[in-house]
């Protein structure tokens, strides 16, 4: 049965919402009010209008999808059916969002839709790959196994994610303040000591002339200076929502001298690791391999995971397609390689995936640990240089009362 959300009264007159799910309008006000409600609106979640949309464009977050999945994983392996899983887990959610999205699966399914095909009305929440997925689970009768290779999936990338963010939080604030102090000391501090020095007509050195020129021209441009650079971010982040300058900037990105190994691995990780859950899962690989895709943030690494299914689509080797994509570590062409030579395909991308996000971390942790000493020194160079500006002109003032 659909959801509804719904605001009621109880005999107290206390206002209360929630959700219910019932076959209309009219059951669901009825069961309300054998729950001694009195219903003040009913909105369904599923239909078409202006709640429906809201519904329809809801997103779980990655958390709440490890959440969900986990919990699936577990009620399905204990043998319950999965439409009362769905709503044993809603009963759990304190987000009525997130509960109305997985009530509204559950009441696809009772109409008689297959899992998969209920997820594709949430497709912001359940991607291509994880959709893929259960349908392979669904179709081989290991819908609870493949549960379990998504949750640790989930949980995998949302550890890459949470481990990258606490990395890059510090060295981020500390050049934040660094710039912050800076510009304050030249817009407020150094005017008021310029003053001191023209007043007592000192011959001020050349260090000290530097610093008053770029405080004069941070007072009249500054905030020109930050409204254009600003305007400039908004204008190139509305550039890279049309599909060919992202893909220039993506491509530009996988070839950049220093920055493409790192964008390369964070690729390669993401790819092998949706693709050892697919193919575990039992999915065929060249489904597997179009699914993956959609996984891949780079558009470029993209395009060349697409030449790679069309190629084994034609009947090319795993790994000779991926060698000839030019896009992905050696070491990973050697783990496909070996695992198909075993018949262990998934195996082995399980453990390529695990190596590449292992050294990916360890690349982000030495780009973090090079990061922090290099904010300190250069905005304490700065800071230093600011301080003998002022200092000098000070000391020799001092010189000429003595």
């Amino acid at each position: 049965m659909p959801a509804f959300s719904y605001r009621a009264v109880d005999a107290a007159g206390k206002q209360t919402k929630g959700l219910i799910e019932a076959a209309s309008k009219a059951a669901a006000r009825a069961d309300l009010r054998k729950r001694k409600l009195l219903p003040l609106s009913v909105d369904a979640t599923s239909q078409k209008g202006t709640a429906a949309r809201g519904a329809r464009e809801h997103r779980l977050s990655l958390k709440r999808q490890v959440l969900v999945t986990r919990q699936l994983s577990t009620l399905i392996g204990s043998g319950v059916r999965i439409e009362d899983a769905l709503k044993v887990v809603a009963d759990q959610l304190t987000s009525a969002r997130d509960a109305s999205l997985l009530l509204n699966l559950r009441a696809a399914i009772t109409e008689g839709r297959s899992f998969a095909e209920a997820l594709e009305d949430a497709p912001r929440s359940f991607d291509e790959s994880y959709r893929a997925s259960v349908r392979a689970g669904e179709s081989s009768d290991r819908l609870a196994e493949v549960m379990e290779h998504l949750a640790l999936a989930l949980e995998e990338r949302g550890r890459n994610r949470q481990s990258l963010v606490l990395a890059l939080i510090y060295p981020a604030l500390l050049a934040l303040v660094s710039i912050g102090v800076i510009v304050a000391l030249l817009v407020f501090v150094v005017p008021d000591i310029v003053r001191v020095f023209t007043a007592r007509g000192a011959d001020l050195p050349g260090l000290t002339k530097g610093l008053i020129a770029v405080s004069g021209w941070m007072q009249v441009w500054g905030v020109r200076l930050g409204a254009g650079l600003g305007l400039a971010v908004l204008a190139g982040l509305a550039l890279l929502r049309r599909p060919q300058a992202r893909m220039a900037w993506d491509r530009m990105l996988a070839r950049a001298p220093g920055i493409s190994p790192m964008v390369l691995r964070l690729n390669s990780a993401q790819f092998s690791g949706t693709l050892a859950t697919l193919v575990q899962s039992g999915v065929p690989l060249a489904d597997a391999l179009g699914a993956a895709s959609g996984t891949v943030p780079n558009r470029f690494v993209r395009s060349r995971v697409a030449q790679i299914t069309q190629e084994v689509n034609d009947g090319a080797s795993l790994s000779k397609a991926v060698e000839a994509a030019g896009v992905f570590p050696a070491m990973l062409v050697a783990m496909i390689a070996s695992g198909e030579a075993s018949g262990r395909l998934g195996d082995s991308l399980a453990r390529a995936a695990a190596d590449q996000s292992a050294s990916l971390r360890a690349t982000v942790s030495t780009i973090v640990a090079l990061v922090e000493p290099a904010v300190l020194l250069v905005m304490g160079g700065i800071v230093m240089l600011l301080v003998m500006a002022i200092l000098m002109p000070i000391v020799g003032l001092n010189a000429l009362a003595g």
